[in-house]
């Protein structure tokens, strides 16, 4: 037996049973839920880092997704947030690396 102890996608129970193992999945209260999907936010990120393979940033924008449901917020919210901040602070396209301030 291998003990997981973490968050994982809707489907990937039935997936296991199709394999014809057995899994035990407990559905969690919103609150635990949302701390377990920022632990699979870290995973993801680490699997990204060690990999630099983009399958691994849409896991990552699926767990950015699952939380973002669990706080209420729609994608249409979440994206109008995203453009604001890029509309203040701009994006990533220049590729600026800021090296000091001086006061």
């Amino acid at each position: 037996m291998i003990i997981y102890n973490k968050a994982v996608r809707d489907l990937i129970p039935d997936i296991i049973a199709r394999a014809g193992k057995t899994c035990r999945v407990e559905i969690l209260p919103p609150g635990e839920f949302q701390a377990k999907l920022d632990e699979k936010l870290t995973e993801e990120l680490q699997e990204y880092l060690a990999t630099g393979d983009v399958a691994e940033l849409a896991d990552l924008v699926e767990v950015v997704y699952g939380i973002l449901e669990m706080k209420g917020i729609t994608l249409a919210e979440f994206e109008q947030l995203r453009l604001t901040k890029k509309q203040e602070r701009g994006g990533f396209s220049k590729r600026a690396f800021l090296v000091s301030v001086e006061e």
